[in-house]
């Protein structure tokens, strides 16, 4: 089973998102009913943030003086628990991109590309970009399928 732990660091979100928890709560047991992600036993979190935050969190672990959409902290070390990592995110950087489509679907592609991070897919290549962005809409599509 995989299971999201929700920081909501900044109520800006609660404009967009009633209840970020029952919102995760509910993609994520979407993604573990499909073959590829059933019976994974994971657990990561995610920090629902600002500009200010990210852009500290940006400097501090990358030294990039910017805010930025989303970061991902892969957990290095194996755990019991399987926990992969912690995953931030920009309430700002998605407010603006979801002018031009939906707030729900910038928030998933945005955790959805961190998710990937977490589990060692990069984009540093040409060839490991294609992949990764292969598999973000692949999760993308699978998660916004209309029942």
């Amino acid at each position: 089973m995989i299971k999201v732990n929700i920081i909501l660091d900044k109520k800006i979100w609660i404009k967009e998102i009633k209840n970020p928890e029952i919102y995760f709560k509910k993609k994520i047991r979407k993604l573990s009913s499909y073959k590829n992600f059933k019976n994974k036993n994971q657990e990561f979190s995610v920090l629902l943030t600002d500009n200010k935050k990210m852009r500290d969190l940006n400097f501090k672990f990358r030294n990039r003086d910017k805010s930025t959409d989303v970061l991902s902290f892969p957990l290095k070390i194996e755990s019991k628990k399987n926990y992969l990592g912690d995953i931030a995110i920009c309430f700002e950087i998605i407010k603006k991109r979801s002018k031009l489509s939906c707030f729900d679907h910038e928030l998933d592609k945005m955790w959805i590309h961190g998710y990937l991070h977490l589990l060692g897919y990069d984009h540093k290549k040409s060839q490991d970009h294609q992949l990764m962005k292969k598999r973000e809409d692949f999760i993308f599509k699978k998660l916004n399928k209309i029942n």
